[in-house]
């Protein structure tokens, strides 16, 4: 590795590791129940968790971002970093990794603000920024083609699995909830119509 491409290797090393940041973050939001906990951590530890998680990806797509600037190969703005479409190197796998950087930003400061702001406000970001996954995978996969062949493609075929497993497990987890549910409107109506017979057998006894 010569200094000419230094920023280069630098680049290519900070995207696949904030790749692998985002997977990590976007799988401990699926897998959070509705108390947000995970088995065997507190509610606490989790959150503190994804916002460090966040955080972390956040700095090093900052550095992967700065690294693609500061390399000489080709003529990257850094506005293109933060505004969609706006290199014209690569504009559009570019873009995508803009866009999934902004979705990433917005999702750490609403969630530092969450105190101060509307739930479903926040909610609706919050959601909003799991696009950044999918987008920030496509834009690896784009526009670099380490990722299309080789270990690096199996790594990104793997995150890809991993994100898939998540999700399939939250959906069983869901399915299984709905049974236990219906049990419960169940056991509350019964519960409601023996009341209210209770209630008549009283006024007619009266």
């Amino acid at each position: 590795m010569s200094g000419t491409t230094a920023f280069w290797y630098a680049s290519r090393a900070t995207g696949i590791v904030a790749l692998l940041l985002l997977t990590a973050v976007l799988v401990l939001g699926i897998l959070v129940n509705r108390q947000g906990r995970l088995p065997g951590l507190p509610a606490f530890a989790v959150t503190s968790l994804h916002r460090n998680l966040s955080l972390l990806a956040v700095a090093f797509i900052t550095v992967h971002v700065l690294t693609a600037v500061l390399d000489t190969y080709v003529s990257i703005p850094v506005t293109a970093g933060v505004i969609p479409f706006t290199s014209g190197y690569e504009r559009f796998w570019l873009g995508l990794g803009a866009i999934s950087f902004d979705l990433m930003l917005a999702m750490i400061v609403t969630s530092l603000l969450r105190g101060r702001l509307n739930r479903t406000l926040w909610r609706a970001v919050h959601l909003l920024a799991y696009l950044s996954w999918p987008v920030a995978l496509a834009h690896s996969i784009g526009s670099s083609r380490d990722l299309q062949h080789g270990w690096m493609l199996g790594l990104g075929i793997a995150c890809a699995l991993v994100v898939a497993g998540a999700i399939t497990w939250r959906l069983a987890s869901a399915a299984r909830q709905v049974p236990r549910a219906a049990r419960v409107a169940t056991a509350l109506t019964q519960h409601l119509s023996a009341a209210g017979s209770h209630q008549a057998r009283e006024r007619i006894s009266r």
